[in-house]
């Protein structure tokens, strides 16, 4: 009554053992896959964790320089700007990670944000009354007569360009770990299995043990059960070709970690803008937002300070070079990986489970 393992000779399996036969070609298959999974994902997966890594080094970096910056040069707003500051590398680091959020909405809350604190501390230190409406007030203002030039606009330009590419990179990442996950798990089909247990464990059945099968036999039975894996080939080097151009937009000209480290030089430029326009910007918001009450004396201009540079670029330099040679090591690793999903029968023919050197191997139907 055997249904897999038809034989002349006389044979010592049952159908009940074809049926474990075949459970056990399964539960090989995808350990086998996994096995040849392993590497790869691995490498994917600790990029994907030293590229967050460097990435938040550089966050730091760029948020204790430009909190260094209201420390140093706009003390009298330092205290009040620490959350929006926060606010402001928050959501770029949620943006990079993928979050519904835009680089131009973060920059905008955040000079939406920093617009009354300037106005009443460093434009018209005498304000005495800043209430909740007034508040406001400036905040909605901010968009209608730009304190603060072009260097705002300027800032979402210049992240926008970077983050972008660092964006899609940690997507495509993760795009990647999910495509090889799911080839991992693919089903195997029942005449699959059937041919699998034919070119394993049918020699099995007459006593040959010891017997393992022919290579080009081998190559055949794996290609037809991974037919729907292998057709990933083309999708799979269009991925990798991807990657590269990724990786090279974020060291080229829109260099992350440059449009990270300028935040701050662009935040001073745009507060030194507002200053310098104090006397004009007063007069618009005095008729938009009424007068508010103010103590005498204290001149706007007294407020300005130059700003003394941060010295953290040792620090700055290192996770540079770390992200800069993670990404060499990555890109060149995935490259040699470009036909993993070509070559996958091939591969799982190798080894152990084919009979190699050697005069006889089995046929799937006798030894030869």
């Amino acid at each position: 009554d055997l249904q897999i393992c038809q034989h002349r000779a006389p044979t010592c399996c049952t159908k009940k053992m074809e049926e474990s036969y075949q459970a056990a070609v399964r539960r090989e298959r995808t350990q086998s896959i996994q096995a040849l999974n392993f590497e790869l994902k691995y490498m994917i997966v600790g990029h994907i964790t030293a590229f967050q890594e460097a990435f938040e080094s550089l966050l730091r970096f760029a948020e204790n320089r430009t909190s260094f910056l209201f420390e140093t040069a706009y003390r009298p707003m330092a205290k009040d700007a620490a959350e929006p500051v926060k606010e402001l590398f928050t959501d770029i680091s949620l943006y990079i990670l993928g979050a519904e959020t835009t680089v131009e909405s973060a920059v905008l809350r955040f000079f939406d944000s920093l617009f009354p604190l300037v106005y009443s501390r460093l434009i018209n230190p005498g304000i005495t009354d800043l209430s909740e409406d007034y508040t406001e007030c400036l905040r909605l203002t901010r968009q209608d007569i730009n304190p603060f030039g072009h260097y705002s606009k300027n800032m979402v330009t210049e992240l926008s360009k970077s983050l972008w590419a660092s964006r899609m990179l940690s997507q495509a990442l993760s795009l990647g770990i999910e495509v090889i996950n799911t080839t991992e798990h693919a089903a195997l089909t029942k005449e699959c299995s059937r041919a699998l247990v034919k070119m394993q464990y049918c020699p099995h059945c007459q006593g040959l043990t010891l017997i393992r099968p022919c290579v080009g036999y081998c190559l055949n039975v794996m290609r037809g059960c991974l037919a729907s894996v292998s057709e990933l080939d083309a999708q799979w080097r269009e991925f990798i070709s991807t990657l590269e151009y990724l990786t090279s937009e974020i060291a080229a000209s829109h260099d992350l970690e440059i449009a990270l480290s300028g935040i701050w030089n662009s935040i001073n430029e745009a507060i030194l803008h507002a200053q310098l326009n104090g006397p004009q910007l007063s007069a618009t918001v005095d008729k938009v937002c009424g007068q508010p009450k103010q103590r005498e004396g204290n001149l706007s201009s007294a407020n300005i300070v130059p700003v003394k540079e941060v010295t953290e670029t040792q620090t700055f330099m290192m996770a540079h070079t770390s992200l800069n040679n993670k990404r060499r090591e990555f890109i060149n690793y995935m490259k040699r990986s470009r036909t993993f999903y070509a070559s996958i029968a091939e591969r799982l023919c190798d080894g152990d489970l084919v009979m190699r050197d050697s005069s006889t191997c089995w046929n799937g139907e006798d030894v030869v």
